[in-house]
């Protein structure tokens, strides 16, 4: 996985993508490349508002460890890890990454239960735009940082009232450095596994690692079949089916187009938001959000 674009499956808005399916593989076929896109960009955000309502049954990291759960099941029928032949830096490589996957997800999800979506997901993605920028040599994306840095500022609860929640901040902020984190562990575990099996491996790490706290959290309400369905929905529209579109779309169209796309994740996740949960953000926080997809936008182009 490659660093410097602002790309799905190369690295800076790379996650806990699983293998599409056949079936989803085909029904994709007929949909053109940029309306995959779109529609994996929807399902995701549709799953984190999903996961956001689930908070009034579950704590946040009682559905952390669900949709973990769930994409680690999967995953791990489609890509079984095997660790012959690992050496003790490879296994290393592998804990780290799925120490890294836990942790984002822990985190971003305790910042959505205390930001509007649109807010939270623009912090997260100042990770994966520092790692792009940082990977560029071209003075021209200082731009795109200062874009950004703007962003940030726009955000800051400067009324130290009842603006945005500074422990959602900072867990939003601890899930965009994760991120980057996770950027550039994919390339070293890449390296170490064959195909998706460091995924497969880090996806059962990030289950050990949500597990004590979501269990405990959670209690027997994780045992509900309501609320195990729900959570497993949740994983799928978070994981499963947005990612084996993006994949699919990435086999039809150029990776930076994919990413320019991608950028606007922020956006829809704001209006996810709205119209989902309600979440009215006002005309600051919507300026926000448009420096950053801005910045984001301008990286992928001079990438």
């Amino acid at each position: 996985m490659a660093v410097p674009t602002l790309s799905v499956s190369d690295g800076p808005f790379s996650r806990d993508r699983p293998r599409p399916g056949s079936l989803a593989r085909a029904a994709a076929g007929a949909v053109p490349p940029p309306g995959l896109v779109l529609l994996a960009i929807l399902s995701v955000q549709i799953g984190a508002g999903f996961a956001k309502d689930l908070f009034t049954a579950l704590p946040p990291t009682a559905v952390v460890f669900l949709r973990i759960a769930t994409g680690a099941l999967i995953l791990g029928v489609v890509a079984r890890p095997r660790l012959r032949g690992l050496t003790r830096r490879d296994l290393a490589a592998g804990l780290a990454f799925g120490l890294t996957l836990g942790v984002m997800n822990i985190s971003f999800y305790e910042g959505l239960a205390r930001l509007p979506m649109g807010i939270c997901v623009t912090i997260e993605f100042l990770g994966p735009l520092g790692v792009a920028v940082a990977a560029s040599r071209r003075r021209a994306d200082l731009l795109w940082v200062v874009l950004a840095a703007l962003g940030i500022v726009l955000l800051a609860p400067w009324d130290g009232g009842g603006g945005l929640s500074l422990p959602g901040i900072g867990f939003a902020a601890l899930a965009g450095a994760c991120w980057a984190a996770y950027i550039l562990l994919s390339a070293a575990v890449g390296k170490r596994f064959p195909g998706t099996t460091g995924l497969s491996f880090a996806m059962i790490v990030a289950v050990a690692v949500s597990a004590p706290a979501g269990i405990a959290t959670g209690g027997a309400d994780l045992l509900r079949p309501e609320l195990l369905l729900l959570g497993a929905g949740v994983g799928l529209l978070s994981s499963v089916i947005p990612y084996s579109l993006e994949l699919e779309a990435l086999r039809r169209m150029p990776k930076r187009v994919f990413g320019i796309l991608m950028s606007v994740e922020p956006a829809a996740a704001a209006l996810v938001g709205l119209f989902v949960l309600g979440e009215i953000l006002n005309v600051r926080e919507w300026a926000a959000i448009g420096c950053v997809v801005i910045a984001s936008v301008g990286a992928t182009r001079t990438s």
